[in-house]
């Protein structure tokens, strides 16, 4: 039984052996080289670039009060639409203490020369009856008298002015009612009810009370790096997709280039502006990201392959034709004049025909896991 035992463990060990040496032996035997092989094709082959930017109103304007104060009162909110010249907001004036005792002063004087303006005009016309002065001396007192009414009511007007931010006599183009000097969409109103408020002057940009912005008339803003800005010609269209609204493209026309470069992460980038086309129906809202995709230059009908199988050296490009079926296959190292370039196909001016088979990179075998 310790007979049978030991032979059939030798045995088992002699299998193994062998079946070692065989998997060994497979393993270093010369694998057999299979390469891709394409046939050129006529195509149409595009040269693009793509540019990271933002959707902006080409016109953005910031309201600003006329005078400084508080306000009382917002009629307005984001989003609204907004016709020129209609109230956004309403501003309470805060009155310099210097120019409201100046402007009281003005109407004290004023009515005092008022009143002095009478009793010369009632002694004059005293006088006038009893044909005792001229009707010219009789005519200067009654335009004096004109004049003092009129000094009186411009210093009061001047005086509601100062205290109130309005007089009696132009409400109706009060400068404590902030009005929008466009029409368009209110972008944003960055003040409260009970902010204060500043004019705009010498030493300061003033407040903004907010921000309206024709949003039918919009353009893309972005940047294209200094290797390719001198393939853009103004005029030349983009598709414009945007980050937030994948399902839809617009058309835009390239109306602006920089002339002057800005350094951006150690590169020279030139800014341009695109006039984006929207219909009233697209719901585009400013400072959306977005990037537009331009064609810097295309070919229609072009002799075309892949451009994994072109073989790169020095400033010459090469191709391997295929000869042959079979056992007898060989590659032919064919020198070939190339052309524009999409990325993955490339243009063949010189060197190829329709009729010639190409071999591409090798294939990679797939392993499989258990």
């Amino acid at each position: 039984m310790k007979k049978y035992s030991k032979l059939i463990i030798a045995a088992v060990i002699a299998l193994i052996f062998i079946g070692t040496f065989v998997f060994l032996w497979q393993k270093s035997q010369p694998k057999e080289t299979v390469y891709n092989e394409f046939t050129p094709a006529m195509n149409e082959v595009k040269k693009t670039t793509i540019i990271t930017g933002k959707i902006e109103p080409r016109n953005e304007v910031n309201i600003k009060p006329q005078i400084s104060g508080i306000i009382t009162q917002l009629m307005k909110e984001p989003g609204q639409y907004v016709q020129q010249g209609e109230v956004i907001a309403k501003v309470k004036v805060i009155p310099d203490m210097g120019q409201l005792s100046s402007a009281e002063a003005r109407v004290r004087l004023a009515d005092i020369n008022l009143q002095q303006a009478k009793i010369d005009y009632e002694r004059q016309k005293t006088l006038y009856d009893k044909q005792l002065v001229s009707a010219d001396e009789f005519e200067k007192i009654r335009q004096k008298l004109h004049q003092a009414k009129e000094e009186l009511t411009a210093a009061q007007d001047a005086l509601q002015v100062v205290r109130d931010g309005v007089s009696k006599s132009n409400a109706s183009a009060s400068s404590t009612l902030v009005r929008s000097t466009i029409s368009g969409v209110i972008l944003d109103v960055p003040v409260k009810v009970g902010n204060s408020v500043i004019l705009s002057n010498t030493f300061n940009d003033g407040t903004t009370i907010a921000s309206v912005a024709n949003m039918n008339d919009l353009i893309f803003r972005g940047n294209i790096d200094e290797t390719e800005v001198g393939q853009l010609v103004q005029g030349m269209p983009m598709k414009i997709t945007i980050g937030a609204l994948q399902d839809l493209k617009f058309d835009a026309f390239l109306e602006y280039i920089s002339p002057k470069a800005v350094e951006s992460n150690g590169a020279n980038q030139f800014e341009i502006k695109a006039a984006v086309k929207v219909s009233d129906n697209d719901k585009l809202r400013s400072g959306y990201s977005a990037n537009a995709e331009i064609v810097l230059a295309s070919v229609d009908k072009a002799l075309t392959i892949p451009e994994s199988a072109i073989e790169f050296e020095g400033d010459s490009t090469f191709v391997y034709i295929v000869k042959g079926e079979g056992k007898e296959k060989t590659y032919l190292r064919q020198p070939v004049t190339t052309g524009l370039s999409d990325g993955v196909n490339i243009e063949i001016k010189k060197g190829l025909s329709v009729k010639d088979k190409v071999r591409g990179p090798e294939v990679v075998a797939e392993t499989k896991e258990d």
